[in-house]
């Protein structure tokens, strides 16, 4: 079985690509986004996955590739073109060359014409295929810079992907309007820069005069990623928090475990966010949590101080996950939520005020 997830960054409009091998667990991760590592990397971690290689299709000019910190994070090796120039990679890839994961494996082709280092990948089966910025659903990556040619792009999408199966699905690195996937046949017909019956030269007019402005981060963007990602150096990057052992989930909550929590009662702040009926209840509460519900928790957020780290807490974990966000909104930075709330707190025997038996 391949398990497939298609990821998204918002900022830079980045597709990420994960594929794995449900056999062997064993994973891939085309095109890693660096504001992104710790999300792809909690995915990898609650599907149990293994990941031997981030691939990026490119040197990208929009966004800081997150090869570098997953390597740090799981091991990873870093894959890229040989023809990149890029410095630090674990692996340069060429035309046909496979990487492997488990059973499955990717087939490397060059698609110049973006930049000089482009490839894009196809699945063993020829069912799907990664683009990258070489051909987008309806359009294709700008020949404008960083060693582009229309002439390279054109020859690059019509021998090495429109010769794919019509029925192949098409990812492509970005999309700017929300759509997610396309098909060869789809993209050798309505293609509006070089399907149907356009010609060569059609297209290297269309890309000649398209006056697009730079990328806003290709001067911070293509440094980095001509390393591999490593130290860009942007002080808006938060570092891990480390007031205590968090984890963090693919629905982009910290998370404390129970056991380190009892052991800490007092270097935190306990917030139950419970009804008065539930923490006067059977399940008991946690010594000294301090009771807000969910719906007040905003309007009185302003009651909590900032001296030490806050724990929220609930029934399950649900409400209080929801909390976490409520709280850092109002500016509190060190905040996680109780992993399973009273229930798993009750279950693993830990102390608590009120409860029942």
């Amino acid at each position: 079985m391949l398990i497939f997830r298609q990821l998204f960054d918002q900022q830079s409009s980045t597709y990420t690509y994960l594929l794995a091998d449900g056999g062997t667990r064993e994973a891939v991760l085309v095109d890693p986004v660096f504001e992104q590592a710790r999300r792809d990397a909690a995915l990898l971690d609650e599907l149990g996955l293994h990941l031997l290689y981030t691939i990026d299709t490119h040197v990208h000019a929009d966004h800081v590739t997150g090869a570098w910190m997953l390597k740090q994070r799981t091991g990873s090796q870093i894959a890229i073109s040989a023809a990149s120039d890029a410095q630090g990679a674990d692996r340069y890839l060429k035309h046909g060359d496979t990487i492997a994961f488990g059973a499955r494996h990717l087939e490397v082709r060059a698609t110049p014409g973006h930049t000089s280092g482009c490839i894009s990948l196809v699945l063993d089966d020829q069912s799907m295929a990664f683009t990258g910025d070489c051909l987008l659903i309806r359009g294709t990556g700008r020949t404008d810079f960083q060693q582009g040619n229309p002439h390279a792009l054109f020859r690059a999408v019509h021998e090495q992907i429109f010769s794919l199966p019509e029925t192949c699905l098409l990812y492509p690195a970005h999309d700017y309007r929300g759509l997610t996937v396309t098909s060869v046949a789809e993209e050798r017909r309505f293609n509006p820069r070089l399907g149907g019956e356009l010609c060569e030269d059609d297209f290297a007019g269309y890309m000649t005069n398209l006056g697009l402005a730079h990328p806003r981060q290709i001067d911070v963007a293509v440094p980095a990623n001509m390393k591999c990602g490593v130290a860009p150096g942007d002080p808006s990057k938060k570092p891990e928090p480390d007031w205590a052992p968090l984890t963090y989930t693919f629905a982009g909550i910290w998370e404390i475990h129970p056991q380190w929590l009892e052991e800490h009662l007092q270097s935190v702040q306990i917030i139950d966010v419970r009804e008065r009926d539930e923490y006067d209840g059977p399940l008991g509460r946690i010594p000294e949590a301090k009771l807000i519900s969910l719906g007040e928790l905003a309007v009185r957020a302003k009651e909590i101080g900032n001296e030490r780290p806050i724990v929220t807490v609930c029934r399950a974990g649900g409400r209080s996950a929801q909390a976490t966000v409520i709280l850092r909104q109002a500016g509190f930075e060190d905040v996680a939520n109780l992993a399973g709330g009273m229930l798993r707190w009750r279950a693993e025997g830990r102390v608590v005020e009120n409860g029942g038996v």
